[in-house]
């Protein structure tokens, strides 16, 4: 009985943690509210990364989740709404979504952008229904350390993802699932 009051404890904790942290709701209720977040962000992100910006220039999509609230105790999850950007205009509106299980606790807020490189990468997103991250195209995560001695020249892979805006406290070892799924707006 005490362990589940300690649970129960801690999810409550959880959950106010990520009140105070994130006082909006994690999904935007409206397209003009997501665009506004993304715009923010990747202007944000270019600031901080030349090398995100440098990629932008080549990349055929840049998919973007400005907020994402991660959360767990034992059982975790995040969720976000973005944007796609093809040519500098919205292409559409996806969802993130992950479920964890494992040895983790924690609130963590932040956000990361997807440069798609290659059409074919970009058709994989449009097509699949629900697309898992680990499944189709091999992603890169530059981190600033790569981001020094990552070029378009040099870079091949398909997809980039850069991590930005952390805010909060995550430690997780576990079993995770990242799925990208496309919505309406």
């Amino acid at each position: 009985m005490k362990n589940i009051a300690l649970i129960f404890g801690c999810l409550l904790l959880t959950v106010v943690t990520v009140t105070a942290m994130y006082p909006n709701p994690a999904n935007a209720d409206t397209a003009v509210q997501i665009d506004q977040e993304v715009r923010l962000a990747l202007e944000n992100l270019y600031a901080t990364s030349p090398k995100a910006r440098e990629l932008s220039e080549k990349a055929k999509g840049i998919l973007v989740f400005p907020s994402i609230v991660k959360a767990g105790l034992i059982v975790g999850g995040q969720y976000d709404e973005g944007e796609l950007i093809k040519d500098g205009k919205v292409s559409g509106y996806y969802n993130t979504v992950q479920v964890s299980y494992g040895l983790q606790i924690g609130v963590q807020v932040h956000g990361y952008a997807l440069f798609f490189m290659t059409d074919e990468a970009l058709e994989y997103l449009d097509k699949s229904n629900g697309w898992e991250i680990g499944v189709g195209p091999s992603i890169v995560v530059i981190d600033t350390g790569a981001a020094t001695s990552t070029t378009t020249t040099t870079g091949k892979s398909e997809i980039y993802a850069f991590f930005f805006n952390q805010k909060g406290f995550m430690g997780a070892l576990g079993l995770q699932g990242t799925k990208i799924s496309k919505i309406e707006r």
